[in-house]
């Protein structure tokens, strides 16, 4: 049954460099990395060496757990280069890419009339299993469990969203397909979330599943917050996770045979010129968005695969997360402010407080930069404060102490099975002590799987 939720707690920040709705440029990089560092409890084996050719689709590594589970190469070329770092940890296979892309055909099948085994190990062999999320823990979905529902996130509210209309509006065939090749996976339901304040969304049409409506502040799409409303994680609980761009890659394997990981991706932020989408895949070297930089010194750029809340910085020499769709630029803020927080008129800062007069203004978009304007104080405040900017039924100050300090019992009556860094990220931007938030929730997660086990 469909239901409409209206959030009444989040933030929503006014940030400038949103993205014009048109692809700036379709990017086809000279390298691509495969990095299993962007699949979080990947423990990867090589199957390549430098040298080798490899198609689209080909594997690249194994999971050591798991053999079945690979990542497979998004383009056609030759391995140039494995890159480690400490401890020779395997940091990223480098493809250079063909001129004309060759792919592995996996066969056109329709998902319909296959059973859970089949769907299974098609998303195995393509390399497309690692992109399906397990909660609790954010981690990479275990193939031999049958998970209570899968959830499907099909917009965010996050600051400069890439608009999923613009990106998938002509993906409704596939993404169909990929509704209908999850569903043999689970006993229960996959649930779809559409953006309510959107009149029509492209995956409103879809079918075999439960569409739901969210309205409301960040973090009102993220899909962690959805499942605390339609259906919350107990301890017991194993539900998948799918971004929309997996969705439709999943449905282009079986309608297409091919592993087609390309997608939009929206390069934002008070440091771009002229924001906009470029056309790519996974793994391209952030430096082909050069046009975006202008004569921006890279020293004073910081540059974030993702979102600016939960994204990771990279810089010009790194490369776009497997999971992301976005490209933020910001200016790497060193200068100190006059007098700081106690200058009388701020109108080109932002609060969440009302501290400054950004709140009489409220259509303004700030070109903000990554001074923190303060430095680490005591961990005071009360739990009121967090739980204003995050609409999940959890007590977000305990539960981030709990994971600082290491308290199992106390993570687990907190909420640690509910939430994943991101869906913090909120409660981290208005903290006035300054707390990595996410950074404890990661920690806590890490504890947790390694007591678990």
């Amino acid at each position: 049954m469909s239901q409409n939720f209206v959030l009444k707690k989040g933030l929503d920040i006014p940030l400038a460099g949103e993205a014009a709705l048109r692809v700036s440029k379709t990017i086809a990089p000279g390298i691509v990395a495969v990095q299993p560092t962007d699949f979080k409890g990947f423990l990867p084996r090589l199957l390549v060496k430098e040298g080798d050719p490899v198609l689209c689709g080909s594997p690249v590594m194994a999971d050591k757990k798991n053999a079945d589970i690979l990542l497979t190469s998004p383009v056609s070329g030759t391995v140039k280069e494995i890159v480690r770092g400490d401890k020779r940890k395997l940091l990223a296979v480098l493809v250079e890419t063909d001129v004309r892309q060759q792919h592995v055909d996996f066969g056109v099948r329709d998902a319909a009339t296959l059973d859970a085994g089949q769907v299974r190990q098609a998303l195995l062999q393509s390399g497309l299993w690692p992109w399906i999320i397990q909660r609790p823990y954010g981690i990479i979905a275990d193939p031999d469990v049958r998970p209570r529902d899968i959830f499907i996130s099909t917009f965010s509210t996050a600051p400069l969203a890439p608009d999923s209309q613009f990106c998938f509006g002509s993906e409704l065939q596939a993404a169909q397909a990929g509704i209908c090749a999850l569903s043999k996976l689970t006993d229960g339901k996959v649930h779809v979330s559409l953006d309510g304040k959107r009149r029509t969304s492209p995956f409103s049409g879809l079918r075999g599943c439960e569409l739901h409506t969210f309205q409301g502040k960040h973090p009102a799409g993220n899909v962690g917050v959805q499942i605390s409303h339609i259906a919350p994680i107990r301890k017991e609980d194993i539900v998948w996770t799918v971004s929309p761009a997996t969705l439709v890659a999943i449905g282009k394997l079986f309608t297409t045979g091919r592993y087609d990981v390309r997608r939009k991706v929206a390069v934002t932020g008070p440091m771009a010129i002229e924001p906009g989408y470029v056309e790519t895949v996974p793994g391209m070297p952030v430096k082909e968005i050069a046009p975006f930089l202008g004569n921006t010194p890279a020293e004073s750029l910081r540059i974030i695969s993702g979102d600016v809340l939960s994204g990771k910085t990279v810089g010009m020499d790194g490369y776009l997360g497997a999971f992301d769709n976005q490209i933020t630029l910001l200016h790497e803020g060193t200068e100190q402010e006059l007098l700081g927080w106690i200058r009388p008129f701020r109108f080109n800062q932002f609060s969440a407080d009302r501290s400054y007069f950004s709140w009489l203004l409220p259509n303004k978009k700030y070109a903000m930069d990554t001074n923190l304007h303060g430095g680490a104080r005591a961990f005071l405040m009360n739990d009121g404060y967090y739980a204003r900017v995050l609409p999940m039924d959890i007590y977000p100050v305990y539960l981030a102490k709990a994971c600082l300090a290491g308290e199992i019992e106390k993570m687990e009556r907190f909420g640690i099975y509910e939430v994943l860094p991101e869906d913090l990220a909120t409660c981290e931007f208005v903290d006035p002590s300054k707390n990595n938030i996410q950074a404890m929730i990661e920690q806590g997660i890490d504890l947790m799987l390694k007591e678990m086990a």
